[in-house]
């Protein structure tokens, strides 16, 4: 079965003015789906073409782990994101940031200097692990399920995600994404199916 690139859950000028349309042009419409072309390109005639993104994930390794992992990564990657979003979360979700850091500021502020630190190209992830909340970072297309981890949140922190808004202000998109773009309910959701 081919690997089908999912809508974005939001019109491409909805993240505006924190993600440019151009961005989504490119990072949605040229990236991610150039990994679901080139994963397809490989599981075509192969014992691959049967499994489900996350079998190939699970199973594969080299040039078909990395564009697999990239397909989910980036698919979960904007559903992470919503327009007019960002705040505080609530109920749960905060009860368990407030458990495991202390407070949401606390959450923040270690997310963001996670992802500013994070060297190259790579991801930053809100997880559980052991039945509790975790900061991890991933490099290239690795991804926390390969780690025995749910991932509840994600951040792109490869520079096509934010150069053409940002240059080379990495801090700046982070800071405008967690303020402005993450999708609570979505995490939240995650966390109740953890």
């Amino acid at each position: 079965m081919a690997i089908e690139l999912p809508a974005l859950p939001f019109d491409k000028d909805a993240l505006a003015p924190h993600i440019s349309a151009e961005t989504l042009d490119f990072h949605y419409g040229k990236h991610h789906q150039a990994y679901v072309n080139n994963l397809n390109g490989m599981i075509e005639g192969a014992p691959e073409a049967d499994k489900t993104l996350e079998e190939i994930i699970m199973s594969a390794e080299g040039p078909m782990f990395n564009n697999a992992a990239q397909v989910w990564n980036h698919s979960f990657y904007w559903n992470c994101l919503a327009p007019n979003a960002g705040g505080e979360p609530a109920g749960d979700l905060a009860d368990a940031i407030n458990r495991d850091f202390g407070s949401f500021a606390g959450f923040k502020e270690a997310f963001s200097t996670a992802a500013a630190k994070l060297f190259g190209s790579g991801w930053t992830w809100l997880v559980v692990e052991n039945g509790k909340l975790a900061i991890t970072q991933t490099s290239n297309a690795d991804l926390p399920m390969k780690h025995g981890q749910t991932a509840l949140l994600t951040l792109d922190v490869w520079e096509h995600a934010y150069y053409i808004d940002y240059r080379n202000a990495r801090p700046k998109y982070i800071k405008a994404v967690l303020t402005n773009l993450i999708n609570w309910d979505f995490v939240a959701g995650n966390l109740a199916e953890a």
